[in-house]
């Protein structure tokens, strides 16, 4: 337990925590203008993918709009279910769409497994956000998320912009990827995080981050179960 304190002492600590707090705005700020002024790679390759409404190419996924977020969700082809770190930031994409749709922006989860097994997790989760299949072609690896047996190998396999070993690996991890679309029709990759990066799209970190236990784990998200198995029932932990 922390100490306890008269309210005058806590109000001394507590505007000592904001003076920091105000900093970490603000290089957040910095850090935010530094993402935005990245230089820009055209996509050359043609990537389609399998989606609810057949086969749809990388651009068609912009959906009219100019701007595209991926969230490369894990779930391999011979997966039985949905990494549980990414269910649980997925579980905050629904109430997001209307604001991003409206501010031109399109949200798109991409996972390997096949679009039935897709749709059938998806139903399970209760989900409404678009989510597509790159079963068929290269975009997860491209945008190393996915490896082969071959790449697990190996001495090192390259994830978040650098060399892991495998054992750090899987052969599938998450991240997110965005994209912009010009008036011509051409295709920019204009960022992408990875590991840790898209933690804060997970609002429920942000909250408890804000809680007097904080996270209360023991290890990055151990606590963390898909939504649906909570009650009492043993899941695995988060697998990132």
């Amino acid at each position: 337990m922390n100490e306890v304190v008269s309210r005058e002492v806590w109000l001394e600590a507590r505007r000592a925590l904001l003076a920091r707090e105000k900093e970490a705005t603000h290089l957040r700020d910095k850090v935010n203008a530094e993402r935005l002024a990245l230089p820009w790679v055209k996509v050359e390759k043609n990537y389609v993918f399998d989606t609810p409404d057949g086969k749809k190419s990388l651009s068609d996924l912009f959906d009219g709009r100019s701007q595209l977020m991926i969230y490369h969700f894990m779930l391999g082809p011979d997966w039985e279910a949905g990494c549980p770190g990414c269910s649980f930031l997925a579980d905050h994409f629904d109430g997001t769409l209307p604001h991003l749709n409206h501010h031109d922006v399109t949200l798109v989860a991409v996972s390997r497994a096949p679009m039935p097994k897709i749709d059938a997790y998806k139903r399970r989760m209760g989900w409404k956000f678009p989510w597509v299949s790159a079963f068929g072609n290269d975009f997860n690896f491209d945008y190393h998320v996915s490896f082969t047996e071959e790449e697990l190998s190996r001495d090192k396999v390259f994830y978040n912009f650098t060399a892991i070993a495998p054992d750090e690996a899987n052969d599938e991890l998450p991240g997110i990827s965005a994209f912009y679309k010009d008036e011509k029709g051409d295709v920019f990759h204009t960022y992408s995080s990875y590991a840790r990066g898209p933690e804060e799209m997970i609002a429920t970190l942000m909250i408890l981050d804000r809680a007097p236990k904080g996270r209360n784990e023991g290890s990055t998200m151990d606590f963390v179960r898909r939504h649906d198995e909570y009650e009492g029932r043993k899941a695995e932990a988060a697998c990132h």
